[in-house]
């Protein structure tokens, strides 16, 4: 099963989009890191202060990847750098 999670977020830290890279870049580092995710960034690149990610995972059942994607959420929420706004899981 593969489970898709597009999430909005806003950044309110950062002044750049350097900045703005540099903690993108921390985030998707340790959700890869710590589960084995996919993530990348789909949209407002030229923007500061909001992302758009897309999280992706496969497992060979659905309860245990929308449980990975459901815990890689729930990490995203521990940053104060980030507020998660619009997220829409899928299943593929």
């Amino acid at each position: 099963m593969i489970v898709y999670a597009e999430v909005e977020c806003m950044m309110y830290t950062g002044h750049s989009l350097k900045e703005k890279r540099s903690i993108i870049k921390r985030i998707t580092a340790r959700l890869h890191r710590d589960f084995n995710v996919a993530v990348t960034e789909l949209d407002y690149h030229d923007l500061w202060q909001r992302t758009k990610l897309g999280i992706v995972t496969i497992s060979n059942e659905y309860q245990h990847a929308e449980q990975v994607i459901q815990e890689v959420l729930r990490v995203m929420d521990s940053y104060s750098e980030l507020e998660r706004t619009i997220t829409d899981v899928e299943r593929v």
